[in-house]
């Protein structure tokens, strides 16, 4: 198969495929932090999927025989998700009807930026790829496009954490879990909210905001394997 792995500069999921021995390919607008720029495109990803390919980070050209079978994409959540709601409006007017708030000061056209991201979203899971699966945290999504066909859990994959994933899936079936280990350690912030370890721990002040968010966004190596092992069967 055909494997492109959208908005992934981690290449996690794009090895996983790639340990299987299947032709995998990794794009994102950032470059790749994975190792692999020879798996990588560096550039818009609607254009590497009606080319079937294009120039590679490491300077070479690569299209691919035929057209993509499966594309699997990650596109960014931060104005999907639920976590940024607080965001979008003005903090004095918590007690207005939402349709009488104003932007938030710091974030003015963040309902643009929104709207942007849901077009994406839209966008990517209509492309003309046969076999596709998009993953997201729980947000906008749901109620705004469609509802997710499935949410996971790392700790369903074998990796102690928890991190709910939503899927949106067209031609793919559900992941199986493969090992149900522990939901692993929380942290209790002074404020009394309770958050996995592994995401309190990405917002360490000693790496940069573009870092944390990395770390944030990546997969995780249990679900990633899973994707290339089930999937890959199809």
């Amino acid at each position: 198969m055909n494997i492109l792995i959208a908005c992934e500069e981690s290449q996690s999921v794009c090895k996983a495929f790639r340990n299987l021995g299947f032709e995998a390919f990794s794009c994102d607008i950032l470059p790749s932090s994975g190792g692999h720029p020879e798996w990588h495109y560096m550039t818009d990803v609607f254009e590497i999927i009606n080319n079937n390919g294009g120039l590679l980070e490491s300077g070479d050209i690569h299209y691919v025989d035929g057209n993509w079978d499966l594309m699997i994409a990650h596109p960014p959540c931060t104005y999907l998700s639920v976590s940024g709601a607080r965001w979008f409006y003005h903090p004095e007017d918590k007690h207005l009807p939402v349709d009488l708030r104003r932007p938030h000061p710091r974030f003015p056209n963040r309902a643009q930026e929104r709207e942007d991201a849901l077009n994406f979203f839209i966008k990517l899971f209509e492309s003309p790829i046969e076999k596709i699966a998009i993953e997201n945290p729980v947000g906008i999504v749901s109620s705004k496009y469609r509802k997710p066909d499935q949410t996971v859990q790392p700790w369903m994959f074998g990796d102690e954490a928890s991190k709910s994933t939503c899927l949106w899936l067209k031609n793919l079936p559900q992941l199986v879990p493969t090992n149900i280990v522990g939901k692993g350690e929380r942290v209790v912030l002074s404020s009394g909210r309770s958050l996995p370890k592994w995401y309190s721990d990405s917002f360490h002040t000693s790496i940069s905001t573009e870092l944390r968010r990395t770390l944030r966004s990546k997969t995780f190596e249990g679900i990633a394997n899973a994707m290339a092992n089930q999937w890959s069967n199809i």
